[in-house]
């Protein structure tokens, strides 16, 4: 059996002429930090971010390195290249994509298609796997038992006084 490879992905960008995805990343079997460069062909400025995303994410000859690559970063790097294509700056670029990937706590989701709402799920998943605290992060806390002040006078609720009034 052959070694298995593992290759840890560290930074992703991308670039814009030529266009291409750049991953750096840890190639743990030879101890190296390498650079992969990949193409980006047929993209143009009317393209799918998150189909073009999944395709590079899917691509046999680089699937074992964009592992550790989260489809909704690739759709980042995409949505860079799309509006550089477009004529925006890079801080137009990143300015609207942040509007996108910002949840608004007003916003009647119920009324979305399918394809909005997956997005809003998966940025919404995004946050929680940033913010989660995992066992192995260094300031994992295992069972934390917090105390309520219990204050002297508990208020007491309206609806819960015994009257002696029949209902």
């Amino acid at each position: 059996a052959g070694a298995v490879m593992t290759y840890v992905a560290k930074k992703c960008g991308v670039c814009f002429q030529p266009p291409a995805i750049v991953l750096i990343y840890r190639d743990d079997s030879r101890d190296k930090t390498r650079q992969r460069i990949m193409p980006v062909r047929n993209f143009s400025k009317f393209s799918d971010c998150s189909l073009a995303a999944e395709q590079l994410k899917n691509n046999p000859r680089h699937k074992a390195y964009l592992e550790g690559v989260s489809l909704h970063q690739l759709e980042k790097l995409y949505s860079l290249l799309k509006g550089h294509l477009g004529g925006e700056s890079l801080a137009e670029s990143l300015e609207k994509f942040r509007q996108e990937e910002t949840i608004d706590p007003e916003e009647d989701m119920n009324k979305l298609d399918d394809k909005e709402l997956a997005k809003r799920k998966s940025i919404m998943d995004e946050l929680f796997e940033k913010n989660r605290k995992k066992k192995d992060d260094p300031d994992f806390v295992y069972d934390i038992e917090v105390e309520f002040p219990q204050d002297e006078q508990l208020e007491s609720c309206g609806w819960d006084v015994e009257s002696g009034e029949e209902i």
